[in-house]
């Protein structure tokens, strides 16, 4: 038989005696450490499916800059939640999670291994240990907000440590948007979000969750980010920045690397070689936040990639590790 048809033959043995937990994997680590590469390498050793745990791929019309799948591949590789609403919409963890929970668990009814490859921490936490949702309330949000640009995050802050000690000594007194979040549920509901948090589920209530992180040296890290820059540069990234511009983003949208960069380009504030610069640069950044946030989660499996190590080579040890 051949290596695909037994590797999908053990796949099936495995959901039929895994009857109470099917198993998901997540592929996680920093932008340009080779999540997608390895992950499409599973394929070899399981039937599985993908969905995209990346906040800025949901958007249409951002491919390059984004480093998205090719069309092309997604055919040959079942891949979800990209594309799925346009740059002006703001996308949000907990739109993600419903979306993700739903793919998820059909891929798991046919038999395949649900595979979320992806660097926001965020949506990823958010996925497998649960959400809260409480509703909104605009006007106290508006209030909140305006309260954080007259008088700072700081200021926000002291105010939950009043309401909310356990859930200030988890958010920092720059992260405005979580402040603002915390004491809006809390004008809500006269309850500490804290305490509210803890009848939130997620994945891992019903799904055997194994969180595979890759960890390359910082040299080869920032090398590959460099190469993934100067490959979207040559692909047409400034024509594609060029179009974005003329659109409408949302303030997520906006916030991807790459736009403000390349506008300052474009518009004559700097030259293409700086430009680009500035690209890696908060590229390589932004890399070193993702690492610091996934090195204090529980739970993930740290794969070590050596810089000419095969992607394939990779999904092996993670296939192995995992029964195959």
């Amino acid at each position: 038989m051949p290596e695909r048809g037994i590797a999908a033959l053990k796949a099936t043995i495995l959901f039929l005696l895994m009857k109470e937990k099917p198993l998901v994997l997540f592929i996680v680590g920093p932008t340009g450490c080779g999540k997608t590469q390895v992950s499409l390498g599973l394929s070899k050793f399981f039937p599985c499916e993908y969905i995209s745990a990346d906040s800025m791929q949901v958007y249409k019309g951002m491919d390059i800059i984004t480093d998205k799948l090719p069309l092309d591949l997604r055919k040959k590789y079942p891949y979800h939640l990209l594309d799925i609403v346009t740059p002006s919409v703001e996308y949000n963890v907990a739109r993600f999670c419903r979306a993700a929970a739903l793919k998820i668990g059909a891929v798991a009814r046919k038999k395949k291994v649900p595979v979320v490859a992806g660097g926001t921490g965020l949506y990823i936490r958010s996925l497998v240990h649960g959400i809260f949702e409480k509703g909104s309330s605009p006007k106290a949000r508006a209030l909140l907000e305006k309260m954080a640009e007259e008088k700072g995050g700081a200021f926000l802050h002291e105010r939950l440590k009043d309401v909310d000690p356990s859930a200030a000594g988890r958010i920092h007194a720059h992260d405005t948007k979580r402040l603002v979040r915390a004491l809006e549920v809390y004008e809500m509901t006269r309850r500490p979000i804290s305490e509210l948090q803890k009848n939130k589920q997620g994945l891992i209530a019903a799904y055997d969750v194994r969180i595979f992180g890759l960890n390359r040296g910082r040299e080869d890290l920032y090398r590959r980010i460099d190469q993934r820059v100067d490959f979207m540069v040559n692909s047409g990234l400034l024509d594609e920045v060029r179009r974005l511009l003329k659109t409408r983003l949302g303030k997520t949208a906006a916030q991807c690397i790459g736009l403000k960069e390349i506008e300052g380009f474009l518009k004559g504030r700097c030259g293409l070689e700086e430009a680009v610069g500035l690209m890696k640069r908060n590229s390589r950044h932004f890399a070193k936040r993702q690492m610091t946030w996934f090195r204090r989660e529980p739970g993930i499996e740290w794969i070590d990639a050596a810089p000419q190590e095969d992607p394939a080579t990779i999904a092996r040890k993670i296939a192995g590790s995992v029964g195959f």
